[in-house]
C-alpha cells in the first residue's frame, strides 16, 4: 500500500524521537560528530547569514508563523471540523518537521557532555566549601563596587548602552579564549528582542532562538544584569544548552572581561546565587553573611528584585512551568531548577582558579 508523503512526514515523529533518546545515552558520540563538528557550520553560517541585520529576524520569524497558524484557524475552521483526522495528521506533520528541525540546527547539543568535563572539574555539593566561596566573593564583589563609586553605601550603575555592552562581551570572548579556546566566539549576531516587554513577563532575560541563531536579549532589562546575560546567550550560540553551564559562561566571560563594571556584574551575579544555595541550606549561615555586604551591593539586588516584582503577574508560573516541562524533556532533569546549579561549577572552577 502507498502511503503518502504528507503520513510518511507525519509517522516519522516517532523514530526521530526514538533516535534522540537513543543519541542522548551516547554523549561523546553528539560531542564529538555533532556539537563539535556539524553545528559549529550551521552556527557560524546562521550567525552570518542574519548577525548583519540590525533587528530580530527570529522574534519576526515567529510572529509570522503564530499569525500564520491563527488566521488558518479561523479561516479553515469548517473544514477542520469536517475532516479532524487530516486535521491532526496535518499537525503531526508541522510537529514532526519541526522537531527535526530544532535538534538538527541546535537541540542536539543538550545531549552532548557536560562542560565540567572539559574543564576538567570536579564538582561537590559540600556546603562548607560554598561557605568558604561566598565569602571570598562578597569580598569580591565589595571590592569591585568600592573601585567603581568609591563610596560604599552607592549602588553601581554600568554607564554602556546595550550596544557597547555587546560589542565589549564580544571582546571578552577574545580574552576567555585565550584561557579556554574552545569558547572561541566570531560573526557575533546578538540582538534585543523586538517582544521583551513580553519575555519580561513570561519572566525571561534572554533566549536563543534555535531556527535563526540569534542570541535574543531582553532589552529592558537594567543594565546591572545585561552583560552577563549577553554572555549567557552567546553561551548557547557556542553550544551549551544546559542553563547551568551558560549561566557559568556568562559569569565567566563578563568576569574576565578588562572593565570595571563588567567584572562587578559577574561577580554579584555569582554572589546571588551562592547566597540563595546558603539560605537555602542554613538560615542562620545566610543572615551572618548579609551583613557584610556593601549597601551599594545590596541596593544593586534590590533594584533587579523591583525590576522582577514589577513585571509580576498570574501567568508567569503558567510560562515557567511550560518552560520547566521543556528543559526536563530535553536531558535536563532539574528542570528549570537547573539555572542554580551553577553554583557547584563556580565552587568547582575557583578552586583551580582561584579568585
Amino acid at each position: 500500500m502507498k502511503i503518502s508523503l504528507k503520513n510518511a512526514v507525519a509517522l516519522s515523529l516517532v523514530p526521530q524521537i526514538i533516535l534522540v533518546k537513543w543519541l542522548g545515552q551516547h554523549a561523546a558520540l553528539v560531542e564529538d560528530y555533532y556539537s563539535n563538528g556539524l553545528y559549529p557550520f550551521i552556527s557560524k553560517f546562521f550567525r552570518f547569514l542574519f548577525g548583519w541585520v540590525p533587528f530580530s529576524v527570529g522574534d519576526l520569524l515567529y510572529f509570522a508563523l503564530i499569525l500564520s497558524a491563527l488566521i488558518y484557524l479561523i479561516t479553515q475552521r469548517k473544514s477542520i471540523w469536517q475532516h479532524k483526522l487530516i486535521f491532526l495528521r496535518d499537525i503531526a506533520m508541522v510537529l514532526s518537521v519541526t522537531y527535526f528541525t530544532f535538534h538538527m540546527m541546535w537541540g542536539l547539543n543538550y545531549y552532548r557532555e557536560p562542560l565540567a568535563i572539559k574543564l576538567k572539574l570536579i564538582e561537590t555539593k559540600d556546603y562548607q566549601e560554598l561557605v568558604d566561596f561566598t565569602q571570598k566573593l562578597i569580598t569580591k564583589t565589595n571590592e569591585a563596587q568600592l573601585k567603581i563609586t568609591k563610596d560604599s553605601s552607592l549602588a553601581v550603575v554600568i554607564p554602556y548602552t546595550q550596544n557597547e555592552i555587546f560589542n565589549m562581551t564580544v571582546a571578552g570572548y577574545n580574552n576567555l579564549e585565550i584561557i579556554h579556546p574552545f569558547l572561541m566566539y566570531t560573526t557575533p549576531s546578538v540582538k534585543t528582542s523586538l517582544f521583551s516587554t513580553g519575555l519580561t513577563y513570561m519572566g525571561y532575560a534572554g533566549y536563543l532562538n534555535p531556527f535563526t541563531n540569534e542570541a535574543q536579549t531582553n532589552g529592558i532589562l537594567p543594565n546591572f544584569r545585561f552583560p552577563v546575560v549577553v554572555g549567557h546567550e552567546i553561551g548557547h550560540q557556542l553550544g551549551y544548552s544546559a542553563e547551568n553551564e551558560t549561566n557559568f559562561i556568562g559569569y565567566l566571560v563578563t568576569a574576565k572581561n578588562k572593565d570595571a563594571y563588567f567584572q562587578y556584574a559577574a561577580y554579584a551575579y555569582a554572589l546571588g546565587y551562592c547566597l540563595n544555595d546558603i539560605r537555602r541550606g542554613d538560615q542562620e549561615v545566610f543572615d551572618r553573611l548579609i551583613p557584610s555586604l556593601n549597601p551599594g551591593v545590596k541596593s544593586n539586588f534590590q533594584e533587579m528584585a523591583i525590576f522582577w516584582n514589577s513585571y509580576k503577574n498570574p501567568m508567569e508560573p503558567v510560562f515557567k512551568s511550560i518552560f520547566n516541562s521543556f528543559l526536563k524533556a530535553n536531558n535536563q532533569p532539574e528542570g528549570i531548577k537547573s539555572y542554580n546549579a551553577v553554583v557547584s561549577l563556580l565552587v568547582a572552577y575557583h578552586k583551580q582558579y582561584p579568585l
